[in-house]
């Protein structure tokens, strides 16, 4: 992958203000602060609820949980244009829950990025999962009404965010049964990753994966084709557990992202 497309993208996530515009966000949306031990920080998260989520009481609903929350749902907070989230499951009346997970600023490359790079750093997702699985995942099936199986529990992000959620499905198969991986920035760790990938003996994770053949050379749909096959090679391809798009001059930006998330959804539930 170009380094300097993918430094212009992390550039514009850890600095994502903006007094521009007003909140794009929908009603259906609101945030809280939960502590993050694991990480030794607060974390801001955003919650999207249904439309009919006030008038069944009784229903439980699946769960995704998304990197970069600043990104989904408001155009207020997204210095580069959100991925509409909100707007886009009302439109289909979704019936899920969606956890967003506000990046960490100029920590975002270290919670998102599984090993240390050579020459970038970074290799705390593990403790970013852990946030994840052991704090937040607890506190959200305790105060919504959700569904807290693996089979209704999804993981979801691009980028960085892509990598993350990918390796979330081998660390956590348990907890994570689906996941959407857009533009995933296997790069960053390339050898880390396909190893632990070759030497995963069941890999039971439904997987969308997404990215566009303009994300700046061949290696990130080279990178995209290569972890398809690994995983192909762990199942049936029979099961129809993975789908891969390749969006023609598609580059690495919330357009690409934004258009792709609905056939993702629609796909993965």
């Amino acid at each position: 992958m170009a380094l300097k497309f993918i430094l212009s993208f992390l550039f514009t996530f850890l600095f994502c203000y903006s007094n521009a515009q007003e909140s794009t966000a929908s009603k259906q949306v609101t945030t809280f602060t939960i502590e993050a031990p694991q990480l030794k920080t607060s974390k801001k998260i955003w919650v999207y609820l249904p439309k009919d989520y006030s008038r069944n009481t009784k229903k439980k609903y699946p769960v995704i949980y998304m990197h970069d929350a600043q990104n989904l749902f408001d155009a207020k907070t997204s210095y580069v244009g959100e991925w509409n989230i909100d707007e886009t499951l009302d439109s289909i009346n979704a019936q899920v829950i969606v956890i967003g997970i506000e990046h960490g600023g100029d920590k975002r490359m270290e919670e998102l990025t599984p090993f240390k790079n050579a020459k970038y750093g970074g290799g705390n997702a593990d403790n970013y999962l852990d946030f994840i699985v052991k704090t937040l995942k607890p506190y959200v099936d305790k105060t919504y009404r959700t569904k807290i199986n693996a089979s209704n529990t999804a993981l979801f992000g691009s980028s960085l965010g892509g990598l993350v959620s990918f390796y979330g499905a081998l660390k956590y198969p348990e907890v994570f049964g689906k996941i959407g991986c857009f533009s995933p920035s296997f790069w960053f760790n390339r050898k880390e990753m396909f190893d632990l990938m070759e030497t995963t003996k069941n890999f039971k994770t439904k997987v969308y994966f997404l990215c566009g053949d303009n994300e700046g050379d061949d290696d990130m749909v080279r990178d995209l084709n290569n972890m398809e096959y690994q995983v192909n090679t762990k199942r049936c391809e029979c099961k129809k557990l993975n789908k891969k798009i390749i969006v023609k001059g598609g580059q690495h930006n919330e357009k690409l992202w934004r258009e792709g998330f609905k056939k993702a959804y629609l796909w993965l539930f």
